[in-house]
């Protein structure tokens, strides 16, 4: 299981997760839900305490990762297929243009 912080702005707003079954969950924090709650990360992902979950990267996620040459730098780079999208956004979204960012978590992770 992979998983990586998700920052909006200079909040942590919340977790998103690959599991071993190879969905993806999004859940937003606690103290976010109660401090933030209308500051969304995305039009379809409003502040809520249910996590979202899907069985593929979320478009807002995907749209975060490299595209094209930049794609085939950090694909070549960091020897990641470019396929591994979770790979990729937790490589490459740590420092992105707006006001959302991933910082991927080394430790395990209990979702």
């Amino acid at each position: 299981m992979r998983c990586g912080k998700v920052y909006y702005r200079e909040y942590l707003a919340g977790m998103i997760t690959e599991t071993d079954d190879g969905d993806y969950v999004f859940q937003y924090e606690t103290e976010y839900v109660k401090t933030h709650p209308d500051l969304f990360i995305t039009f379809t992902m409003p502040v809520r305490e249910e996590a979202y979950s899907e069985n593929r990267l979320f478009p807002f996620f995907e749209g975060l990762i490299p595209e094209g040459w930049l794609l085939e730098i950090a694909s070549e780079s960091w020897r990641i297929n470019k396929n591994d999208r979770m790979g990729l956004l937790l490589a490459c979204c740590q420092n992105c243009i707006g006001a959302v960012s991933v910082v991927p978590v080394t430790e395990e992770y209990e979702a």
